[in-house]
């Protein structure tokens, strides 16, 4: 019963839109479904080292010492600016990048995915907040329950990023018939994730 009680959770809190959603829609939306696609792997991946991290207890550190929540909410409030303003001053439009990616970018975009949530802290102290609610020390070794509790999270946030992913590639088609189109929405993607990086340099540690 706790564990459904825990999936009902996970999924009513995945499918709510949230940054790394935004960031999945616009990466499907301006480099196609393959890009979105591995921008969702690329924050899962992120996500399962968040998660190991407040299994290890590691975590902690954040609500200890708030010069480091300090220091990874502002690098990662600059990478999401610097990827922003690189799709803001980039000249090739995304009707162009939409066609095919090369294994090399899709790479980067997959590496891009996994720095945005590493660098974000507030990942970390959700998993602080929201896992130890459903687990049972009469199950015993607590960091293990951690880790799988997290996984499942994941798993879910993963399989709702994904299909994001797939809408996010078509309503990109649909838009990219056109150069203008196609240049609104480089600069449309560049502003959410400066927007995204705001965000998460305004946010404060609770």
């Amino acid at each position: 019963m706790t564990l459904l009680l825990f999936l009902m959770a996970a999924l009513a809190l995945n499918i709510t839109p949230g940054p790394d959603m935004l960031y999945v829609l616009t990466r499907g939306a301006s480099l196609g479904r393959r890009a979105g696609v591995v921008s969702a792997l690329g924050i899962a991946t992120g996500s399962l080292i968040q998660t190991g991290i407040v299994a290890l207890g590691l975590a902690g550190l954040l609500q200890a010492v708030p010069l480091l929540f300090t220091i990874l909410k502002i690098a990662g409030a600059l990478y999401l600016a610097y990827l922003g303003i690189r799709m803001l001053l980039s000249r090739q439009s995304a009707l162009t990048a939409h066609r095919e990616l090369p294994n090399t970018s899709l790479w980067r975009v997959y590496s891009q995915g996994i720095i945005t949530n590493v660098l974000n802290p507030k990942v970390a102290l959700f998993y602080i907040a929201f896992l130890p609610q459903f687990i049972d020390p009469a199950w015993g070794h607590v960091p293990m329950q951690l880790f799988l509790l997290g996984t499942l999270f994941n798993i879910s946030g993963t399989l709702v990023n994904t299909l994001v992913a797939v809408l996010a590639g078509l309503i990109g088609i649909w838009l990219k018939r056109n150069e203008k189109s196609a240049r609104f929405l480089n600069w449309l993607t560049g502003g959410i994730f400066i927007g995204l990086g705001v965000r998460l340099a305004l946010t404060k540690q609770h």
